[in-house]
């Protein structure tokens, strides 16, 4: 037996985590070079070699919640690449605004995958909302609504979708409350199929960085954008915001959330899914509001990521077929760890999802919130 054989078979077993069982936990190793690449190179090459086919889970969203509630980080040294990760996020500015575009190439625009044979009809990429129902459909609706409610929407009321998507929330707004609505977004996949969903109604739907915002509106919102923003622009895009609401706005804030203040995402998830990510701490979009807004109301939703994950994975499977036209099977698997160890991540606590209401500091109101 080598040595990364060794150190990975007993950290694994510090997790109670056996190779070659039959518990929802246990994983099967198919290619020995399993071990050295998770010895030497962590959660890159445990995702990697996953991919490659080298090893299989009985449930992989039980096997990393395992991982992560054991803290297996603490007892495997850093490597050259986390280290790098770590200094390039230090000294450089990872989310400029050159470097905004490269998430919007390489996943928004998944043709055959995002949005149809992921989504709800709302093409929600964001947490769901799984108030008694376990249908993604209605919760994703639920979801919407529960937005619209806490920024107390109106219908003469301007609102700005910043990271607007495939136009969901933009249509959902306009149709049930009847608001008018600024959608941006720069990915021009994104910006085309949206305008074509939001067609007839009060939506205009812009190719727009949110360092270029114009106009004022009533409210505003953020949901599941500022994970694309990275740590050094978290004030900025605030400032941009607290700039353009109008003095008695309310802005809202849907967001995963870190437990710790990170520089630099995980290198999996960076290589593969979403480039120059970074999922903020409640310290560092604290330390961003101040000076201009009041948190007038938080609410955790993490509970509610793991079945929605969970919903993304089954269409996954359902569609397969079709999506297996565009992509192969190192496509299929890298998906599939996306989803089932977000699903993971979030079961062991190691994310959790929040939704912040703001409005600006000097204003006094009351705000009664909807739950």
């Amino acid at each position: 037996m080598s040595r990364s054989e060794k150190v990975v078979r007993a950290l694994l077993d510090k997790a109670n985590i056996q190779i070659g069982e039959h518990r929802d936990q246990d994983i099967e190793v198919r290619d020995p070079v399993f071990y050295p690449r998770v010895f030497t190179e962590g959660s890159l090459g445990l995702g990697e070699s996953y991919m490659n086919k080298q090893w299989e889970a009985n449930r992989l969203e039980v096997f990393i919640e395992r991982v992560l509630r054991s803290d297996l980080k603490q007892y495997v040294q850093w490597n050259l690449n986390n280290f790098l990760a770590v200094i390039m996020a230090t000294v450089t500015n990872r989310q400029n605004r050159k470097r905004s575009t490269q998430v919007a190439r390489e996943h928004y625009d998944l043709s055959g995958v995002l949005p149809d044979a992921l989504l709800d009809p709302y093409n929600q990429y964001t947490c769901a909302y799984f108030d008694n129902t376990d249908d993604l459909n209605v919760a994703q609706e639920k979801k919407m609504d529960l937005i619209c409610r806490k920024l107390n929407l109106q219908k003469n009321d301007r609102l700005l979708d910043i990271g607007c998507g495939w136009g969901g929330f933009s249509k959902f707004s306009a149709e049930r409350y009847g608001c008018r609505v600024t959608g941006i977004s720069i990915s021009k996949e994104q910006i085309s199929y949206a305008s074509d969903f939001c067609k007839g109604l009060p939506v205009d739907i812009k190719y727009c960085d949110y360092r270029d915002i114009e106009g004022e509106y009533d409210k505003v919102l953020i949901c599941g954008m500022i994970e694309r923003v990275g740590y050094k622009n978290y004030h900025k895009i605030f400032k941009k915001v607290y700039d353009h609401i109008s003095d008695n706005g309310l802005f809202l804030l849907h967001t995963i959330g870190s437990n710790l203040s990170g520089r630099s995402g995980d290198p999996f998830v960076n290589k593969y899914i979403f480039p120059n990510g970074l999922i903020p701490s409640i310290k560092q979009l604290d330390k961003a509001r101040e000076g201009m807004f009041s948190v007038q109301d938080v609410q955790n939703l993490a509970v509610h990521y793991v079945p929605t994950l969970m919903a993304w994975y089954k269409n996954f499977q359902n569609n397969w077929t079709s999506i297996s036209t565009e992509y192969d099977e190192r496509f299929r698997r890298m998906f599939e760890y996306y989803l089932l160890a977000s699903a993971g991540s979030f079961r062991a606590g190691y994310l959790q999802h929040w939704q912040f209401v703001f409005s600006k500091e000097d204003q006094v109101m009351d705000y009664r919130g909807a739950r």
